[in-house]
């Protein structure tokens, strides 16, 4: 099957639907991914794993991972998703004094939760609260938003506290070696990448690098490395008042054309239009 990039423009989406029309191919994101099965008859796909759901089951997603719902139409299909940047909820969600709570995200990149009895009506009862919130616009509906995603994240923390104290030390050499081209470019995103500069920093060949980043993740090395850099500028879009050519350079891009170009791609909005629609801040006093 054909991996797709799946984009994603805002900082969380979120929808019910049971609608198997309407369903992604199999593809990856930069979110990170909640999915909460209702019913129906559905196998999901998460790299070569598959998963037989049952009513109550949440899965955690690293969005970098290839999956996809593969729905039998014959009986009525019912899901919630709940998509959101992993950078924003670190910059401005997450209280600084509190424990990772992208850690199930990060340790266990896939996770299948199987919740039943008060688990399973407490996650659902909070599904359904952060949904009437988020179709709600106003100011103070997307701040309890946040605020009941919190709470969300803390709850999905505990529930992981097993499926992380089984999760072994040490991942794979490969899974390894991603990680550590990961952590570089978080390090040096806003500088001049290049395949031999990662390839000297890690003592490791480039096309080693290249291949094993791709067949892990399902995105490229500099694909990856352009998503942080447009999810960065989002953030600095969205909370900050520096010039738009400023916000580019800041990021890592060399020219304010490519910036403005390939964040037009990626979000289908020039920088100016989206800091118009999602700034945090009035600029005026």
């Amino acid at each position: 099957m054909m991996s797709t990039q799946h984009q994603i423009n805002l900082p969380f989406t979120m929808g019910t639907s049971s609608d198997f029309n309407a369903q992604i191919p199999y593809h990856t994101h930069f979110h990170y991914e909640i999915y909460y099965f209702h019913g129906g008859k559905v196998n999901y796909l998460i790299n070569d794993s598959i998963h037989v759901l049952e009513p109550g089951d949440l899965l955690l997603m690293h969005g970098i991972t290839l999956h996809r719902a593969h729905v039998d139409p014959s009986e009525k299909y019912h899901r919630s998703t709940l998509h959101f940047d992993p950078f924003y909820f670190k910059q401005f969600i997450q209280p600084p004094f509190a424990d990772d709570l992208l850690e199930p995200f990060k340790k266990l990149h896939n996770v299948r939760l199987q919740l039943r009895g008060p688990e399973k009506a407490e996650v659902e009862e909070t599904l359904l609260k952060l949904e009437q919130l988020y179709v709600q616009r106003d100011a103070f509906s997307q701040q309890r938003f946040q605020a009941r995603l919190l709470d969300f994240l803390i709850l999905i923390n505990h529930l992981c506290q097993k499926p992380l104290k089984a999760k072994p030390t040490f991942p794979s050499t490969k899974e390894h070696h991603v990680q550590a081209v990961i952590s570089y470019l978080e390090r040096h995103y806003n500088e001049e990448i290049t395949l031999e500069g990662i390839q000297t920093e890690l003592h490791l060949s480039k096309y080693y690098l290249a291949k094993t980043f791709k067949e892990v993740t399902g995105i490229t090395i500099f694909q990856f490395l352009m998503q942080r850099r447009i999810y960065q500028a989002k953030i600095e879009l969205i909370d900050g008042v520096q010039p738009i050519t400023d916000v580019g350079y800041e990021v890592g891009f060399k020219h304010p054309s490519h910036f403005s170009r390939a964040f037009k791609q990626h979000t289908d909005l020039t920088p100016e239009q989206y800091r118009k629609q999602h700034q945090l801040h009035s600029t005026s006093l």
